[in-house]
C-alpha cells in the first residue's frame, strides 16, 4: 500500500493470475473515507478481480475503523475528551458522569458555564438512566426522529451534573451514524454530544476541520470521513404543557409540529 502525499490518497496494487489490479482510494488527510470510492484501471483484469480488490480494501477500512472507535472508547472511559463525526456535525465527547472531563468540554470550546451539554445515547433504553419517564410529546418525537437530529430537552434526573442540566432539563440525541453510535456502546454509556468548535466558529465536518479549529487540545480524533448532515439538530423541549422550540436545526420547526399533529389526530388502538 503506497500513499501519495500529493493526492492525497492511498493506492493499493494487487497482482492476481498474473493479472495487475490498481485500486484508488481516495482519503481524507491519511483515513479511509467513510463510504471508499474505487477507481481501478483494468485493462486485463476481470470483474471478480475487481470485487475482491474491493473487498479486501473495504476489510482494511473496517479494522482502521474498528480501532479507532475502542481507542475512541478507551480514551472517554479514562476522563479524556475525543471529537467524533455524527449524522450532522463532528462533535466532542466526554464521559457524561466525570465532571473534570466535562469541564474540559466547556474550557476547549470557551463554552460559557450557563449553557448545558447536550448528551448523546446508543438506544432509547439509555434515557431512564438520565431522564424521567418522558412524557407522551417527548415519545411521539423521539419514535419519529430518533436515530437522527432531533435533540430532546427533557426533565433530568438528580444528582446530575450541573453542568449538563439547565431548570432541571438534561439534553438527549440518539444520532444516527454508526460510527458514533458504536463509540457510545463500546463506552458504555451516555457521551457529551456538544459540536466540536469554538464557541460561534464555524462546525467541523471533518477530522482536519476539528484539528485546525482545535488543535491538541483534543486527546483523539476518530477520524471516520465527512460527518452527515451539515446544520446542527433540532432542539426542542418538551414538557406536560407542550413543546417549545429552543433551536432550529436539520429539522424544520413545521416538520415537528406536524408529526405531533398527525399522532393527536391518529385513531386510538381501541377505536
Amino acid at each position: 500500500m503506497i500513499h501519495n502525499r500529493h493526492a492525497t490518497r492511498w493506492s493499493l496494487t494487487v497482482t492476481l493470475s498474473h493479472t495487475s489490479l490498481h485500486c484508488i482510494i481516495p482519503l481524507t488527510y491519511g483515513h479511509p473515507s467513510r463510504y471508499p470510492v474505487f477507481v481501478a484501471s483494468l485493462p486485463f483484469a476481470t470483474l471478480a478481480h475487481t470485487m475482491l480488490c474491493c473487498t479486501w480494501i473495504r476489510m482494511l477500512a473496517a479494522n482502521s475503523y474498528d480501532r479507532q472507535v475502542t481507542e475512541a472508547a478507551r480514551i472517554v472511559a479514562e476522563g479524556g475528551v475525543v471529537a467524533f463525526p455524527t449524522d450532522t456535525v463532528y462533535g466532542l465527547g466526554a464521559d457524561a458522569r466525570n465532571e473534570t472531563a466535562i469541564q474540559r468540554v466547556f474550557d476547549i470550546k470557551g463554552r460559557p458555564s450557563d449553557a448545558p451539554l447536550p448528551l448523546l445515547l446508543s438506544d432509547i433504553s439509555q434515557v431512564p438512566s438520565v431522564a424521567r419517564d418522558l412524557v407522551s410529546a417527548a415519545r411521539d418525537l423521539a419514535e419519529r426522529f430518533w436515530p437522527g437530529a432531533l435533540t430532546l430537552v427533557v426533565p433530568a434526573i438528580p444528582p446530575f451534573s450541573a453542568a449538563l442540566v439547565q431548570d432541571g432539563f438534561v439534553g438527549l440525541r440518539i444520532p444516527n451514524d454508526p460510527f458514533c453510535l458504536r463509540l457510545i456502546e463500546r463506552f458504555g454509556g451516555p457521551i457529551t454530544g456538544t459540536s466540536a468548535n469554538l464557541t460561534g466558529a464555524t462546525p467541523c465536518m471533518t477530522g482536519d476541520d476539528v484539528r485546525k479549529q482545535l488543535g491538541k487540545k483534543v486527546d483523539y480524533i476518530l477520524d471516520a470521513g465527512r460527518a452527515g448532515g451539515g446544520l446542527p439538530s433540532t432542539v426542542v423541549k418538551v414538557t406536560e404543557e407542550g413543546i417549545i422550540i429552543l433551536r432550529e436545526g436539520a429539522i424544520p420547526g413545521n416538520v415537528i409540529q406536524a408529526a405531533l399533529d398527525e399522532r393527536a389526530s391518529a385513531p386510538s388502538p381501541k377505536e
